[in-house]
């Protein structure tokens, strides 16, 4: 059987108030739900590379503290050669308390290169953790867009079974904020609803 597409503008024309209105409402729903799944879209490709740079902060993290602790051993084994070596020297005279003397600044060196190096891996490590906690500040505000977002395109099918335009409109409320938290993450701006989020995590 054809359609004739001539038929159904007029059947859309000559189409009851009531059915007109249910038309328009379920265009309103279409167009809302399709702007909703292209932001949703764009905010999971932000969100991604943020888990993605978490996941490096976090081994970054635990590399330098691996390497510091590395380093604090060699400090602490340096350290106590020197104990060893001042307490070898103080029976010693002559050419062998010279050269007791020179293994001491030897190892001297050695344990305040170890000491240096080692905060300088304990300021890497820091500083990897405030990349986390930045990076993490956002992904919670993708994460709030997601679930407000998912809310209200569930609220849109309802509203698109039973026509009532009430519940469109009470979508619109988990829309606004769920792109609002979006646009927070896109943005850059410090918008973090803490006591919300700790009731998530």
């Amino acid at each position: 059987m054809d359609i004739d597409p001539l038929e159904t503008v007029e059947n859309l024309d000559e189409a009851k108030p009531g059915d007109r209105a249910s038309f328009r409402l379920n265009m309103l729903v279409a167009i809302t739900v399709a702007i909703l799944a292209t932001f949703m879209g764009i905010c999971k490709v932000k969100d991604d590379n943020i888990v993605q740079s978490m996941q490096q902060a976090q081994a970054n993290k635990l590399d330098h503290w691996a390497f510091y602790q590395a380093r604090n051993i060699r400090e602490e084994v340096a350290k106590a050669t020197i104990v060893q070596l001042k307490l070898a020297a103080m029976s010693r005279t002559g050419a062998e308390a010279s050269a007791y003397q020179a293994a001491i600044a030897d190892y001297e060196k050695v344990a305040a290169e170890q000491s240096r190096k080692k905060e300088e891996l304990k300021g890497q490590a820091e500083q990897d953790q405030k990349d986390y906690d930045a990076a993490n500040f956002k992904d919670d505000q993708f994460d709030l867009s997601d679930a407000l977002i998912a809310i209200a395109i569930s609220l849109l099918a309802v509203t698109a079974l039973t026509h009532q335009k009430w519940l469109y409109w009470g979508a619109l409320i988990p829309t606004g904020f769920g792109i609002f938290m979006g646009l927070s993450g896109l943005l850059g701006w410090a918008v973090h609803p803490d006591s919300l989020i700790r009731l998530l995590s």
